[in-house]
């Protein structure tokens, strides 16, 4: 598969489109798309899910957590620079209802917490905002 890609890419490059493989190299194309928005969409579900785990288990914050939480906001900022076209993705309101939906179950499962809300009560700008985490107040409103 790396040597059709070298080999593809470099009738590409030199102009010889006569050589290129276009059905493949249409889906092989369209795979990196999807690979990067699911790698997008992993990072985005722990996020959400150890904002929530921060949020509705105050007791048991830690380094950890805020570490997880610093780490994944780090990588998607680096996804989207380096894919800008990603961004269209985190204005997709059932792209970001599947984002929460990961991240909550993944809270519930490593929590047992069930009472987690249904629809996300923060923008994902706020959840992407690298010094944001939510407080005891709302842990209030929405716990």
């Amino acid at each position: 598969m790396v040597a059709w890609a070298n080999q593809q890419a470099e009738a590409l490059r030199t102009g010889h489109f006569a050589q290129l493989d276009l059905e493949h190299l249409a889906e092989e194309i369209e795979d990196v798309g999807k690979s990067e928005q699911r790698e997008l969409m992993r990072r985005m579900a722990i996020l959400i899910g150890h904002v929530l785990k921060w949020c509705y288990q105050p007791e048991r914050r830690g380094a950890s957590w805020e570490s997880t939480i610093r780490t994944q906001r780090e990588a998607i900022a680096r996804r989207l620079l380096r894919t800008p076209s990603l961004q269209r993705t985190l204005s997709d309101p059932d792209w970001f209802a599947d984002a929460w939906s990961d991240g909550r179950d993944l809270a519930v499962r490593e929590t047992g917490l069930s009472d987690l809300p249904p629809d996300c009560p923060w923008s994902i700008e706020t959840i992407l905002t690298s010094d944001w985490l939510p407080d005891d107040e709302q842990v209030r409103t929405h716990g």
